[in-house]
C-alpha cells in the first residue's frame, strides 16, 4: 500500500520543462571575439562555441539597438512591433523622450510566454520601462539610469514602473552597483587614468568618459547580479538578461583597438584607454561563465549580440577621436554573434544559412513548446537545435495590449537623452523627427518586399525633393529593379545637389556597369576613389573588375608606385595623428611629383588637422590649379571660408 501511495503521489508531480536563458550583450562583435577567442582569452565563449554551435548573426538596418532588440524580443519587423528608433517626440511636452514598452505594439517574448502559462524574469531589455504585468518579473531599462542621481530621486513617481511587481525594488537594493560603487581599483583593470580623475568630486555627466565608463561597468555588474539573484531564485522558464558595457566600450574606446603606437592626443587616449575593450570582453567572459556555472541540462542558453563593431578603425580626420563616443551606428557592423549551448544544441552544427535577428524569436518560442506566428518572418534554427517546431498559429495579436499615454520619468529621461546624445544617435532634436517613414522603407528594403519599399521612397523623395540621401536610396532601389532611366534620373539629381556624394557616383558606376558601358562605369568608380579612397562598395567594385593588382595600378594612373606607396603612408600616419612623420612623407612624394594634385589635397588635410587654415587654403589652391574640375577641392576651400566662381560663370 505504502508502495501504491508514492506512485499515485509520483504522478501528480508535473514533468520538468525546458527552460531557455537568453543572454544579450549588446555590440559584441564577432570578430573581435574570434580574435580574443583565438589568443586563449576568453575561456568560456570558447567553450560554449566548441561545446555548443558559434555562428555570426545577420543583423538589419537601421542599427539601432531599441529597434534591434525589440525585433529580436517580439520576431517582427519594427514597423509592426513599433520601436522604430531611440526616441519619440512628446507633443505635450515638447521634446523628445527615450522609445518606451508603451510604444510596442505587439508582444514580446515575455507576454507570450507569460500568457501561455510560462515563468519570465527580465532584466535590463531596451524599451521596457514602464515594467509590464507577467507571470514573473520584469526589471526596466530605466532601472539602472535611477542610480546616476547621487542624493537618489524625490517624489512618488521616482521609481514608478522600474520593476514589475513594484515590490521588487525593496529585494534588488543590496545587488545594485552605482557609478559612485566603481573607485579607482575596480576601473583600473579597464581603464589606467590618474587616480586624481577618480577622487575629484563631480556632477554625473555622460560626455565625461570617466563617468561615461563607469556608469556603464556599474550598469553591467547590476544587471549581471540580478539576472543571476532571480535565476538562482526562480528557474524561471525564460530568462533573459540584457548587458550594455561591451557597446559603450566599443563607442568611446573601439578605435583603441590592438591599434599600433599612435601620437598626438590619440597617444594619450591609447595610454589611458587602449585596452579596454580587450578587458569589458574578457568581463563578458566572466559573465557568461557564471552563468554557464548556473544552467541545467533542460536548459539552452542563447548568447547573442545585436550587431558587431568595426573595431580597430581609426577615423580619417582623427579630431573626431577627441569626441570619443559620438560615432553613431557609422562604425557597427551588419553582424552580431549567436551562440546556442545546451539543451538540445546540435553541437557543432553549421547554419544552412546565416541566421538573422528576425529568427530569434520563433527559435525561443519552439525551446519552450510554443508555436511562433505568421506575422514572424523569421526561422526556427532547426539546423542548429533539434527539435520538431509546433505548428504556427495565425496571430498573438487576439487582444490588443493595453494602451496608456506616454508617461513622463522626467529626471531619467533627461539622462537616457543625453547618453544617447553623448554617443551620437540623436542630436538634441526639438522636434518630431521623419525618421519613422525612413526606417520603415529601410526596414521593407531589408526583408524583401522592394515594392513597398520603393512606395515609401518614392513618397519620402515627394516629401524631401532637395535630401540627396533619399534620391540615393531611391535611385540604388530603382536600378536594382531593372528601371535605369529612373534611376540615373534620381541619382543625377542627387549629385546636382552635391557633386561628390560617393552614393550617386557609385551607384552611377553601377548603372553604367550594367549597362555594358565598362569604361564610363571605370571613370564614375575612379571619381569616387578620388575623393573617398576607402569607400568600401567602389573599392569592392574595383577589386571584382581589376583584381587588386589592377585595383592600384587604375588609382595610380601610371605614376610611380613609390608616389602612391608615400601617399598612402601619409594617410595611415595622420590617421595615427603623427603629423610631423605624415608631411615628412608628403614632402617626399611632391619632390617626387610637384604636379599631381592628390599631393596638395593630403597636404591640405594635414593643415586642417593641425589647425593651420591658411597654409591649407594655399595648397588646395595650388590643388585646383592643377585641376580646376576638382570638386572636393572646391567643397574643402568652401567649407574653410573661400567663395569661387562658379565654373563656366563669368
Amino acid at each position: 500500500m505504502a508502495v501504491l501511495a508514492a506512485i499515485l503521489l509520483g504522478a501528480c508531480v508535473p514533468a520538468p520543462r525546458d527552460k531557455v536563458v537568453v543572454l544579450g550583450f549588446d555590440g559584441l562583435d564577432p570578430v573581435a571575439l574570434e580574435t580574443l577567442m583565438g589568443e586563449g582569452r576568453l575561456p568560456h565563449f570558447a567553450k560554449a562555441a566548441r561545446e555548443g554551435t558559434f555562428t555570426r548573426l545577420r543583423s538589419m538596418m537601421p542599427m539601432w539597438s531599441p529597434v534591434i532588440w525589440t525585433t529580436i524580443a517580439t520576431g517582427r519587423r519594427p514597423d509592426e512591433h513599433g520601436i522604430i528608433e531611440f526616441s519619440v517626440f512628446d507633443t505635450e511636452r515638447g521634446k523628445r523622450v527615450p522609445s518606451m514598452s508603451l510604444m510596442r505594439r505587439v508582444r514580446a517574448l515575455w507576454n507570450i510566454a507569460s500568457d501561455a502559462g510560462r515563468t519570465v524574469d527580465v532584466v535590463g531589455w531596451w524599451a521596457t520601462w514602464p515594467a509590464e504585468r507577467v507571470n514573473g518579473a520584469i526589471v526596466s531599462d530605466h532601472f539602472n539610469y535611477h542610480f546616476t542621481f547621487r542624493q537618489g530621486l524625490e517624489g512618488e513617481d521616482s521609481t514608478q514602473g522600474k520593476t514589475y511587481p513594484p515590490e521588487l525594488l525593496d529585494e534588488l537594493a543590496p545587488l545594485v552597483v552605482t557609478p559612485d560603487d566603481i573607485g579607482y581599483e575596480q576601473a583600473r583593470p579597464f581603464i589606467d587614468v590618474p587616480r586624481e580623475e577618480f577622487d575629484r568630486p563631480f556632477d554625473f555627466d555622460f560626455d565625461d568618459r570617466v563617468a561615461h565608463f563607469r556608469w556603464a561597468l556599474a550598469a553591467a555588474r547590476t544587471n549581471e547580479r540580478i539576472g543571476l539573484h532571480l535565476l538562482r531564485r526562480d528557474r524561471a522558464d525564460l530568462t533573459m538578461v540584457y548587458i550594455e558595457g561591451t557597446d559603450t566600450v566599443g563607442h568611446l574606446f573601439g578605435h583603441l583597438f590592438k591599434a599600433p603606437e599612435l601620437g598626438g592626443p590619440l597617444a594619450e587616449q591609447q595610454r589611458h584607454f587602449g585596452h579596454a575593450v580587450e578587458r569589458m570582453y574578457e568581463y563578458a567572459d566572466e559573465i557568461l561563465g557564471r552563468f554557464l556555472d548556473e544552467i541545467d541540462d533542460r536548459t539552452t542558453l542563447v548568447v547573442l549580440s545585436d550587431h558587431g563593431f568595426r573595431l580597430g578603425e581609426l577615423p580619417a580626420d582623427p579630431r573626431a577621436a577627441l569626441t570619443m563616443g559620438r560615432t553613431g551606428a557609422n562604425i557597427h557592423r551588419k553582424e552580431g554573434v549567436l551562440i546556442l549551448y545546451g539543451n538540445r544544441v546540435r553541437a557543432g552544427a553549421v547554419p544552412q544559412e546565416r541566421p538573422t535577428v528576425f529568427d530569434v524569436a520563433p527559435t525561443v518560442l519552439a525551446l519552450l513548446g510554443l508555436p511562433a506566428s505568421r506575422e514572424m518572418p523569421g526561422r526556427v534554427l532547426t539546423d542548429l537545435v533539434e527539435l520538431d517546431p509546433p505548428p504556427r498559429i495565425a496571430t498573438y495579436e487576439t487582444e490588443p495590449l493595453e494602451s496608456a499615454p506616454l508617461q513622463a520619468d522626467a529626471a531619467v529621461d533627461e539622462r537616457i537623452m543625453q547618453r544617447l546624445e553623448s554617443l551620437g544617435y540623436v542630436g538634441g532634436e526639438l522636434k518630431p523627427s521623419p525618421r519613422k517613414a525612413r526606417v520603415t522603407a529601410a526596414v521593407l528594403y531589408e526583408i524583401g518586399r522592394k515594392k513597398e519599399a520603393l512606395e515609401a521612397y518614392q513618397r519620402l523623395a515627394a516629401e524631401n525633393p532637395d535630401d540627396p540621401d533619399i534620391l540615393v536610396a531611391l535611385g540604388g532601389l530603382l536600378g536594382e529593379m531593372g528601371r535605369w532611366d529612373e534611376a540615373e534620373e534620381h541619382l543625377e539629381r542627387a549629385r546636382r545637389l552635391d557633386p561628390i556624394h560617393p552614393g550617386a557616383l557609385h551607384n552611377l558606376a553601377v548603372l553604367a556597369e550594367r549597362r555594358g558601358d565598362l569604361r564610363r562605369a571605370l571613370e564614375l568608380y575612379g571619381e569616387v576613389m578620388r575623393y573617398y579612397p576607402d569607400y568600401e562598395p567602389t573599392r569592392t567594385a574595383l577589386e571584382r573588375l581589376l583584381g587588386p593588382e589592377g585595383m592600384q595600378e587604375a588609382a595610380q594612373a601610371g605614376e610611380d608606385r613609390r608616389l602612391w606607396d608615400l601617399l598612402n603612408e601619409a594617410q595611415l600616419l595622420a590617421r595615427r595623428g603623427l603629423f610631423d612623420e605624415a608631411l615628412d612623407r608628403l614632402d617626399r612624394a611632391q619632390a617626387l611629383a610637384p604636379d599631381e594634385p592628390a599631393v596638395y589635397q593630403y597636404r591640405a588635410n594635414v593643415f586642417v588637422l593641425t589647425g593651420q587654415r591658411d597654409r591649407a587654403v594655399a595648397e588646395l589652391r595650388k590643388g585646383l590649379e592643377l585641376e580646376p574640375d576638382n570638386a572636393l577641392f572646391r567643397e574643402n576651400l568652401r567649407r574653410l571660408g573661400v567663395e569661387l566662381p562658379v565654373p563656366g560663370r563669368r
